[in-house]
């Protein structure tokens, strides 16, 4: 051992670290080298190499300080017998700490790399996605089940109640047919939700050409009615919960483009981040690759969009002009994602602003009214952030303010009570005397 420096704390340790990961020489680094190496004279060969385990931390240390480095299998090999026996190289450096060291930097150099904010998971959003997806398929699947069994005894509901919700809570309340009455009429009106259509059902069941079902078919098909209704409740759930979500990670995409398109984009990604990294190209298609490559295999067209069709300004635009508005809809989506990914503080203003500019544009290739630039837009949209953002500031000043306050007059409080306590100290001394 020739030389050796150990990190002042575990917060330097963990900066080296990062820096080295990232292929950076620091100045401790730099100055422990200089320091310890014989010094390069400019224009001679110097008659040592450092061997250095990452072949551009190699190169940047070679930038910077001219210092000749090597970095190949035998320098591994030298650093991992090093590693092995550094215990031997040091007085009174244990295994056992050296492994605790080791774990520690460890713990926080992964905590360092995965660090994210709470309220930015995109993971819930896709996880929450993927669930409605399946819901979706799940409870269509099982409210045709419902219709097909329930029919036998009553077909002419089919023909009544088009939604499923409706119809499998209907099942659940008619039950048999025939014990239908004048009385639940106001039972089968909050189903409804309209009176006539209630009176209609009630007609239908005293002349329904259905058969007869036994008790314990009905039992079965009131247990798997009330399944489906609460799985269909739940989906109501869960899609207000992917919406307040979708506000929270991303509110300039969901504003942009919809929660539940914004939603699929970044599933369809892998995170909001892979999303923001993508050219507009790419989020043009997304969700159209076999397609893609079919087109490019074949020499065909190439497709317009993929995901971003389910969007409402896909769907207004003519034909002729889809493909035009997807292109810029996903420039926009691009812009939106990347400013939720980045951006410090939440808003949804530029979403809004940019969903605005999507308006003007399809007005403009229906009617060819011009529309403002982008640079005024987005001025707008910096004026109101900024507003908001000064009114954010004043309210936390204040409660700083508040709170600085209350700690003030504690403390005089604690004065006061303290010099009152101290001067009866005094008198009883004195009475003593």
């Amino acid at each position: 051992m020739t030389a050796f420096r150990p990190f002042v704390s575990a917060a330097n340790a963990l900066e080296q670290i990062n820096s080295m990961s990232e292929s950076q020489l620091t100045d401790e680094l730099k100055g422990f080298l200089e320091l310890n190496l014989p010094k390069v004279k400019t224009g001679k060969t110097p008659k040592f190499k450092l061997g250095v385990s990452d072949p551009k931390l190699g190169s940047a240390i070679q930038e910077s300080t001219d210092i000749p480095c090597i970095a190949n299998d035998a320098v591994g090999e030298v650093l991992r017998g090093i590693r092995q026996a550094f215990t031997r190289f040091l007085d009174g450096l244990s295994d056992l700490d050296l492994r605790k060291a080791q774990l520690g930097l460890a713990h926080s150099y992964s905590r360092a790399k995965v660090k994210f904010n709470v309220n930015k998971v995109d993971n819930m959003i896709i996880q929450a996605i993927a669930l409605l997806d399946t819901l979706d398929k799940d409870i269509n699947t099982f409210v045709m089940r419902v219709r097909e069994w329930y029919s036998w005894h009553f077909p002419e509901l089919v023909k009544i109640i088009n939604d499923n919700y409706q119809y499998a809570r209907l099942a659940l309340l008619v039950k048999d047919k025939s014990t239908l009455s004048e009385s639940r009429l106001p039972e089968l009106t909050e189903i409804v939700g309209d009176e006539t259509k209630a009176k209609e059902v009630l007609e239908a069941s005293k002349s329904s050409m259905g058969q007869d079902i036994s008790p314990i078919d009905l039992i079965n098909i009131e247990r798997f009615a009330s399944r489906v209704i609460a799985l269909a409740e739940y989906r109501q759930k869960l899609h207000s919960y992917l919406i307040q979500k979708m506000h929270v990670v991303a509110p300039n995409l969901s504003s942009l483009i919809g929660e539940t398109v914004g939603a699929r984009l970044i599933s369809h990604a892998g995170s909001l981040t892979n999303l923001a990294k993508y050219p507009a190209s790419t989020v043009q298609i997304l969700g159209a690759e076999k397609a893609l490559f079919r087109a490019l295999k074949t020499k065909g067209n190439t497709p317009k969009y993929g995901l971003i069709f389910h969007s409402s300004f896909i769907g207004r635009a003519k034909q002729r002009n889809k493909g035009r508005i997807s292109r810029y809809l996903a420039n926009k989506c691009s812009i939106a994602s990347r400013i939720d990914c980045f951006s410090d503080f939440t808003t949804s203003v530029f979403g809004d602003k940019m969903k605005e500019q999507v308006e003007e544009r399809l007005r403009f290739y229906e009617e060819g009214t011009a529309p403002r630039k982008n640079v005024d837009m987005m001025k707008e949209a910096m004026d109101i952030v900024q507003s908001d953002l000064a009114v954010v500031e004043k309210k936390t000043d204040k409660k700083k303010s508040k709170t600085k306050r209350a700690a003030e007059e504690d403390v005089t409080v604690e004065e006061a009570v303290s010099k009152k306590q101290g001067k009866k100290k005094k008198k009883s001394s004195a009475e003593d005397v």
